[in-house]
Formats: C-alpha cells, structure tokens, sequence
C-alpha cells in the first residue's frame, strides 16, 4: 500500500526541491563563469577553493577580476580608424593645398607611389593575419584612388565636362574596387564601397544631356537591374543589403518620375514611353520576388501598381477627362482576374494588395460626392417649400467636385461587384479555436469535452500528436510530467524521439471511448493505472483538469487551445459591398443631374429598400453576418437626407415623411433583433414628429398651437407603449416620445396661457403612463411635476400677484390625501406623501416673496417655513425638513440681502478677502470634523421618510 500525499503538500514538496535545484544550477554557473575568466587571462593568479565553499550549498559567487572598460579588439579598431582618418585628410590637404609646390611629374610620382603602395600594403597585412590594419591600409588606398582621379581631371583633362568626366570616374572606381575587393576577398570594405560608387554613372550621364546619353528614368532604373543582380548574386549578406536599399531608393525615383509623367501625359501616345518605363520596372520587381522571398509582399505589391499605373495611364489619356478614375479600377480588376485565374503563388499575395489598393483609392475618390449627396439637403433649409427646385444638383445647393461625375456610381458599383465576387473566394477566418497539429482539422469546430471533439467525421478517433503539447494552466500548478512556466502560465511536455507528445498508454483506450473524453473515472484511467500520481474527482490527474478545459480525447490527451478570434474578411468584404453598392445607387440623381421628382422616388425607393433588408436580410446574412447593420445604417441616413431633400415642395414632403413614418412603422413590427427594432421604432416615432410639424407648418398656425400638434406624437407612443407592456422596444419609444413632447413646451414657452395647457396635457399623458406598473414611480412623479408646473404658468399668466388663494385649497387637499396614505401605509415617503401638496404652495409663495416689496409675505411665508421645518426635524419627514428648511433660507436670504450689501460697502476692500481667507483656514483646519459632520448629516437625513 502506497501513501500519496495531498495535492497541496506534493506541491510544497515539489517547490521546495526546485528551490534546490535551481540554488545549485546557481552554483555551478558561477563557477563555469570563473572557470571561463580564469582561461581568458592565465595571468590572473587563480583563487583557491576552500573545503567549505564546497560543501556550503548557498549560492556564493567566485571571485572574478574586473573586466577592462575596453577590449583590445576595440581598442585597436579605434586606433587605425583614427590613424586611417588622419592620413586621409593629409591627403586630401597635400592634394588641394600643397599641389603646386611639385612639379607635374613628382605630383604623379608621389600620388602614383603612396596609392600603389596602399593598396599593395593589405595583401602583406592579411599574410600576417592583420586584417584590421589592412583594411584601414586598403580604405586608405581607395581614398587615394579618388583623389588620383581628381588630380587627373585638373592636370590632363581640365577641358572635359566636369559631369561626363564624374561619370566615367565614377564607373571605372566602381570597377576597380570591384575587381580589387573581389582578388582579396577578406576585406570587408572595397566592395560595398564598390557598390555604392556604382549608384554614380547613369544618372551622371543623365545630367551631362550629351548625345546618346540616357534619360533620368532609364538610367535610375538600369541602376536599379545592376543593384539587383548585386542583391541576388553577391555571397556576403551586408554587401546584399546595400545592393537591395540601393535598388529600392534608385528603382524608387524611376518609377516616381514615370508614373508623374505618365499621369501628365496628353495623349496615349505620350502616354506609352512612360508606360514601357513602368512595365519594364514591374518586369525587374517580379524576377526578384522570384529570386527573394523575404521582400516578396512589398515587391509584388510596387509592380502591381506599377502594372496599373502604366496601363492606366493610356487608358487615362484616351478617355474623357473624369473618367480616368475608372480607367485606372479596370485595370486593377484585371490584375486581380489574372492572379487568381493562376500563375506563380509567390508574388499573388503582393499583387492582391495593390489591387485591393487601387481598388479602396477609387472608392474614396467617390466619398466627396457621397457626403455631399447625403449632406447637401441640410443647405436647403433656408428657402423650405419654395418650389423652384427643378433638378437634383439644384436640390444640392452645392457645386460637385470636379468633373464628369457620372463616373462616380460606375466605380462605386464595379468595387462593390468585385467586393461581392471575393467574399465567394476569400477564406473565412472568424474562428475561435485552433487544433493543434496532428489532430483532426474538424476537432477544432467542436470545443474541448464535446461530443465531436477528438474524432474524425467517420467517427473513427482522432490522433492528438505534436511535438510539444503547450496548454494554459493555473499559476501555481506543475503538472505530474511537465514543467511549468509561472511567466507565461503555460505547461510545455516535451517531446519523445519519435515526435508525439508523451501519454501513457491508457489514453490510447480513452480515445476509443469519446464518453471518456471529459476527463470522467474509469476502470482503465491513469488513476487506476498509476498510483502514485495525484487524481481530481473527475478521475484526471491532478493539475492537468480545470473547469471550462476538459481535454478533448482521454484524461491527458491534447486539446484545442482557444486563440482570439480573427476578422470575418468574407463577412467584410460582403458588407462592404452591400455599402458600396447602395451608395453607388445613391449617387445616381446627382451625377447625372436627374429631375427633382426622380430623385426623390429614386432615394424614397433605396431608402425602403435598405430598412425591408435590415430586418429581412434573407441569403445576404450567410455571407455577411453584419449586413443587417449596413443596410440598417444606410436605410436610415439615406431616410433623412431624402426627409431634407423633400422639404423644397410641400406635396413631396408629406409623402415622404408619410411613406417614412409607414415604412419603419412596419419595418419595427417585423420580427427581427431586438437593437434593430428599437432604433426603427425610434425613428418612426422622430419621423411621425416631423410629419405632424410639416401638418402645423400647411396650416399655417403659430409655433405655441403647432406644439398641440405635436402632443399627438407621445400621446400615441403612450398607447402603443401599453400595448406592448414590457418589450424592450417600449421604453426607447416611450423616450423618443417623451422627447417629441419636450419639443412641444419648448415651441409653447413663447404663450404662457398655450404653455400651461401644453404641460397639462403632457401631465395626463405622464399620468396615463403611470397607470402600468412597471413605470409607475418614474411616470407618477413626472406627472405630479407636469401638472404643478401648468398650474405655476396659468397663474403667471393670469398675472395673479396672490398665488396662495388658489394653491391653498390644493395644498390641504394633497396633504390630507397623504396623511391618510402615511396612515395606510407607514412606510410611504413622505416627498409622496406631503411633497406635491407642500411645494404647490410654498415654491409659489417664495416667487412672489421675491418680487413682493412689502414685508407682510416674507414674515408670513417665513413663520410657515420654519414651523414646517421644525415639524419635520421633529417627525423625522424628510420632505419637510428639506423642502421648508430652503424655502425658508431663501426668504431670510431676499430679507437679509439689502442689510448684506450695505455693510458689504461700508466694510473696507481689503476685509472681504481676508475673512473669505480665515474661512477657508477654519474650513481647512477642521476639514475632517467637517467631513464627518456632513456625512453625519446626509445619513441622518437618509433615515428619514
């Protein structure tokens, strides 16, 4: 019988001894270390090791001596550095300033000897394993080789063109370098020297615009061939990257000047010179993707719009002008059609992306005529139903950008055409687990412990074999057979010979029996089979099961592991053509400057349309999940910019706003989500507003009678909302609702009698409201609020200067009717109780105290407040001591502040500040006193009724 210890003591047990191992790896490395110094310098006298550093197991360090702030290898590079620089610039000054002390032949004497013997110099220094020498010696001669040159041109051949002699020496440098780097083969600087002299002769021939000489492009880009037959065939890997940042910068500026002359050409005939510049270009970028698989992306993706950019520049010159945008898509929806018709898998990747580049660019070149199509009724609201609109740009008031926009839906809909195409093809990668490899590429469909997981479709098992098995893990929890990284929280087994993740054999049977896969007890577990390894309830072993992460075949088998989900670019694509299409339709009226009665049916139909395919997107939601969303998007904004481009005639404007209110009124009692019927309830109910404004607005009433008008809006929301009772589409129409009345009162605040009959009304509706129990407390409040507030404005307007005659009556009434709720129910509040009655009367009272010049209000008002207050301290009624406790400190402050102001003037300049400033130092003083006094207060109050 074998005792197994609990889980938590193993685990203590198996910390303390990697505790001790990691104390002795420790060890031994400082002691490897040491050893590694003391081999470095057999100088240092060795440090002897005692009897008892060796038995000691703490982790002491060997003494080691203190490295130089500088190595000899460093040291020496930085001295012939220094020596190279400083025979160079005595040759540069014996060359430029002392020259004309020799005679011709010992000038060249001189320079001819120093240069052959720099260069001559290296092949001794690497005879004798000096490379640092030789090649300062070498970098040295190279230098002297250009001012060689130099002398020659000032002394020989003074008379040739200064930019043709640059050239030519510049070429034949670079090819001497070359020759010379490539003899000695162990130094390091001829050759890129050598490669960045290269850069030099085309483009200086260029300039010199001699005969035969080549143009800027074609000399930039045949530097660009030479740097990549560089890149591609030279052996050492600095020398390829200077061959290929050569290549990029000099292939760079060709295909910038090309494609500027391309795009400036007149006709298609201009347009062909820089079009062969551009294909031959593309031709050199595609053979070193072929050759190069690091830049494959970025090469691909340069030719391809080099490819586009050169056929659509002929295309550009041969069509009317605005329709060049077009030219330019077509021929990026070739290249797309050619790479997936087939061809080499390397540089697809690349040519996919800048189609799909030009592709996004010609859909943007669209977007200023979207905006302003959508936007541009919002400048038509200052002539509203004058008439004299007749046609669509009209309808507009703005000029359109640029010309030939009839090309605009055209590139809208032939992007929204290949976006739809590709959602068919792309892949889609919205997933949320990945199998590992080896396993079953469906068990990654079916998350760990199901049914499915950890077998084929056949339902034969699924081989869960890789090389290393990394699954996450509690922080704290080594499993029985792995290690464990506290860092990453991951457990990682290693790998047998033969590459499959180690299991015992058990699981092999667990596997056959996927009602095991959970991790569920069995007569054949590891548990059974292995004693000594600590097991779960579940029968798996300790450490290796968890809730949520049940393995997917047997109790330790490899399961998926879960990675974030990727983005849907099926989906995407698919809801970005559905956008691109309705907006390429959209812009139709407009660009081809359609009647005004055409393009308001036209943007009525997309806009229904739009709103029937949110809340019934049929087969377009299998290919794009979020189509719902864009066509709800695009019905609604397309709704409002029609609701603004029908406000130039009347007859338009009501059928609009009445086919509006229609369309999204059924669209919102179609089944559909429930975010997707609320917002189409909201907007019918903030088009039906608009409609009952534009009935005020034909009838010609003033603004205060056309806000009775509008009530009609909430008071038919409040049915509809009763009806619905507790749909969650019924309180953002009720809110939608509650704002229209809103925009009543504010349209009735210029007719005080109107304005008390507008909050009445709203009052019945909040009251009607009131009446369902789930908005009881919010309604019934409100209304109280409503219905106070009307009779406050029909006593102002009734220019009545003693309130209290007709708020008296109210306010017994109302108290009487909360006492006797207090009475039925003690545990009412008391603001429901008492709070109406009081403030109808004493909210009333203190405006005209405020305005009453006599004392006889504010003493009466003022003996109330305090016995209310006093009363409500002593009944513990939070109404009334807060709502009679500021009744009353505002009508000592309107009797005290004549007496404050006058002892304010009499008191000198300096005193207010400096008593503010005592204040504030007794504040601050007793802040924390203060601090509990006012919680002490709110909690008091809170306890009250």
């Amino acid at each position: 019988m074998e005792n197994v210890p609990p889980p938590t003591e193993e685990l203590a047990i198996l910390e303390r001894e990697l505790v001790r191992l990691d104390a002795r790896r420790a060890q031994l490395l400082a002691r490897r270390a040491w050893l590694i110094a003391a081999l470095r310098q057999p100088v240092a006298p060795a440090v002897p090791v005692t009897p008892a550093f060796a038995a000691r197991p703490s982790v002491a360090q060997p003494f080691v001596a203190s490295a130089p702030e500088a190595s000899s290898p460093s040291v020496q590079n930085l001295l012939l550095t220094l020596g190279g620089i400083l025979l160079t610039i005595a040759a540069i000054a014996f060359t430029l300033v002392s020259w004309g002390h020799l005679g011709i032949g010992g000038r060249s004497a001189v320079l001819g000897a120093v240069t052959v013997a720099a260069l001559a110099a290296p092949v001794a220094l690497l005879r004798r394993r000096l490379a640092s020498t030789a090649e300062s010696v070498a970098a040295l001669g190279l230098v002297l080789m250009v001012l060689d040159a130099y002398a020659l041109h000032r002394v020989a051949l003074s008379g040739t063109d200064g930019l043709g002699y640059a050239a030519f020496a510049s070429a034949a440098l670079a090819a001497l370098w070359t020759v010379y780097g490539l003899s000695l083969d162990r130094l390091r600087v001829p050759l890129p020297v050598a490669v960045l002299t290269a850069q030099l002769p085309l483009p200086l021939w260029a300039l010199t615009a001699a005969a035969g000489a080549p143009p800027m492009e074609w000399a930039l880009l045949a530097t660009a061939v030479l740097d990549v037959s560089a890149a591609m065939w030279a052996k050492p890997a600095g020398l390829r990257g200077i061959a290929a940042t050569g290549a990029a910068t000099t292939g760079g500026w060709a295909l910038l000047i090309g494609g500027r002359q391309s795009v400036t050409a007149d006709t298609p005939l201009d347009a062909l010179a820089p079009a062969a510049l551009l294909l031959a270009a593309a031709g050199v970028t595609l053979y070193a993707v072929r050759r190069a698989s690091s830049v494959a992306l970025a090469a691909s993706a340069v030719a391809g719009l080099a490819v586009v950019a050169a056929v659509g520049g002929v295309v550009r010159a041969a069509v009317p002008q605005g329709w060049s945008v077009l030219g330019y898509l077509l021929c990026a929806v070739a290249l797309l059609g050619l790479v997936r018709a087939g061809g080499p898998k390397r540089p697809a990747p690349g040519l996919t992306a800048a189609a799909g580049a030009v592709h996004a660019l010609a859909a943007l070149s669209a977007l200023p005529l979207i905006a302003l199509t959508l936007a541009g009724p919002l400048s038509g609201l200052g002539h509203i139903w004058s008439g004299t609109t007749t046609n669509a740009r009209g309808a507009l008031g703005v000029e359109l950008p640029g010309p030939g926009q009839a090309a605009a839906p055209v590139v809208l809909l032939v992007v929204a055409a290949v976006l739809a195409t590709a959602s068919r093809w792309l892949p889609s990668t919205a997933t949320s687990y990945t199998a590992p490899a080896g396993s079953d590429p469906n068990a990654a469909t079916h998350p760990s412990g199901s049914p499915g997981a950890g077998r084929h479709p056949t339902g034969t098992p699924g081989r869960a074999a890789d090389a290393t098995d990394t699954t996450p893990c509690p922080a704290e929890a080594p499993t029985a057979d792995g290690r464990h990284d506290r860092a990453t929280g991951t457990t990682t087994r290693p790998a047998d010979e033969a590459g499959n993740s180690p299991r015992p054999a058990e699981q092999a049977a667990a596997e056959d029996h996927p009602g095991r896969a959970g991790g569920a007890p069995s007569s054949s577990g590891p548990a059974a089979t292995h004693p000594g390894v600590p097991t779960n309830p579940s029968g798996s072993p300790a450490g290796v099961s968890w809730p949520g992460w049940a393995p997917a075949s047997g109790a330790w088998g490899t399961r998926p592991s879960p990675v974030a989900p990727r983005p849907d670019r099926r989906g995407a694509a698919a809801g970005a053509a559905l956008a691109l299409a309705w907006a390429g339709l959209f812009v139709v009226p407009p660009a081809l400057d359609l009647a005004y009665p055409a393009t308001v049916a036209l943007h009525l139909v997309l806009s229904v349309a739009a709103l029937v395919l949110a809340v019934r997107p049929g087969r377009i939601a299998r290919h794009a999940p979020a189509g719902a969303v864009v066509a709800l998007v695009c019905g609604l904004a397309g709704a409002v910019s029609v609701a603004l481009l029908s406000l130039a005639t009347r007859p338009a404007t009501f059928a609009v706003l009445g086919t509006l209110v229609g369309a999204l009124a059924a669209a919102a009692a179609v089944r559909a989500p429930r975010a997707v019927q609320a917002v189409l309830a909201c907007a019918a109910t903030a088009f039906a507003t608009a409609l009952m404004g534009a009935v005020a607005a034909s009838a010609e009433l003033p603004p205060h009678r056309a806000a009775l008008t509008l009530l009609a809006v909430p008071a038919t929301v409040a049915l509809l909302a009763a009806r619905l009772g507790r749909h969650p589409v019924a309180l953002p129409t009720e809110l939608t609702g509650a704002a229209a009345g809103l925009l009543a009162i504010a349209l009735a605040t210029g007719h005080r009698p109107t304005l008390s009959l507008v909050l009445a009304l709203c009052g019945v509706i909040a009251a009607g409201t009131a009446v369902r129990a789930e908005r009881r407390p919010a309604a019934g409040i409100l209304a109280t609020v409503l219905f106070v507030l009307a009779g406050w404005v029909r006593l102002a307007a009734s220019d009545v200067t003693s309130p209290e005659a007709y708020t008296l009556p109210v306010t017994v009434s109302a108290l009487v009717v909360g006492v006797l709720r207090r009475r039925r129910d003690p545990e009412a509040s008391s603001w429901t109780a008492y709070g109406p009655g009081l403030a109808a009367t004493l909210l009333p009272s203190l405006v005209a105290a405020w305005g009453d010049e006599h004392w006889l209000r504010p003493l009466l008002l003022g003996l109330v407040a305090l016995a209310l207050t006093l009363a409500g301290a002593r009944l513990r009624l939070q109404a009334l001591l807060v709502l009679a406790g500021t009744v009353l400190a505002l009508d000592a402050l309107h009797e005290l502040a004549p007496y404050v102001v006058q002892v304010v003037g009499a008191l000198p300049r300096w005193l207010p500040p400096a008593l503010a400033g005592l204040l504030l130092l007794a504040v601050g003083a007793t802040y924390e006193q203060r601090l509990r006094d006012a919680r002490k207060l709110r909690d008091t109050l809170g306890r009250m009724r």
